[in-house]
């Protein structure tokens, strides 16, 4: 569990820089940018303990604040650096949303959340901060676009509860199922795999 504890804490922290780097890019204040890398860090999580009808989990334990503040202070002091190296954020951004689907799967069992119910927690866990910050930043949110993110969280959260329940060691599952988010989501990124697209409209000969 203190792995799983300080992956949520680095998944954290990782956030916060990605929010805070989206409000630098758009020329936000300080107050701002730390403001989104706030709310980019905890939205996901907190989203999960308001149905799991908890307090917040940055509420209980001031670590997750400082990971926070430690994030955004990294964003400003090194932001042309860190846009030089979007790409290992990229895989530290896959790697968080890894760690954090299993936190919010794990978190929702341990609440009494049916199966299906922690599934879709863990996905909201790993994915709705970066809906609000890309709402904040006035873009199309990442999990509707193309790319394969929401899902790849899903995939994830899928096999830890089905590793858990044929009661495979908590430890190892979180690796298996936080590996597969990890996988899927790089592989989608440097392949540019996306799912099929709906659209109901076709275009009429004229």
């Amino acid at each position: 569990m203190d792995f799983i504890y300080y992956s949520d804490l680095l998944g954290t922290m990782v956030f916060a820089i990605s929010g805070a780097m989206a409000a630098n890019r758009n020329n936000i204040d300080i107050f701002g940018a730390t403001f989104t890398g706030f709310v980019t860090a905890i939205g996901g999580g907190s989203l999960r303990d308001i149905f799991l009808n908890i307090r917040p989990v940055w509420v209980e334990d001031g670590n997750y604040l400082i990971a926070i503040f430690i994030g955004v202070f990294i964003s400003i002091i090194a932001n042309k650096q860190l846009d030089k190296w979007a790409r290992t954020l990229s895989l530290f951004d896959a790697i968080g949303i890894g760690f954090f689907t299993v936190v919010g799967v794990q978190k929702s069992l341990s609440y009494g959340s049916s199966d299906i119910a922690a599934i879709m927690l863990g996905m909201f866990s790993a994915a709705m901060g970066g809906v609000i910050r890309d709402v904040l930043m006035n873009v199309t949110p990442l999990i509707l676009r193309k790319e394969i993110y929401a899902t790849a969280c899903l995939s994830g959260a899928m096999l830890f509860v089905v590793l858990n329940n044929f009661h495979v060691d908590n430890g190892t599952n979180a690796f298996l199922s936080a590996a597969l988010v990890f996988l899927i989501r790089i592989l989608s990124v440097k392949f540019n795999l996306s799912l099929p697209t709906v659209n109901p409209t076709e275009k009429k000969n004229t």
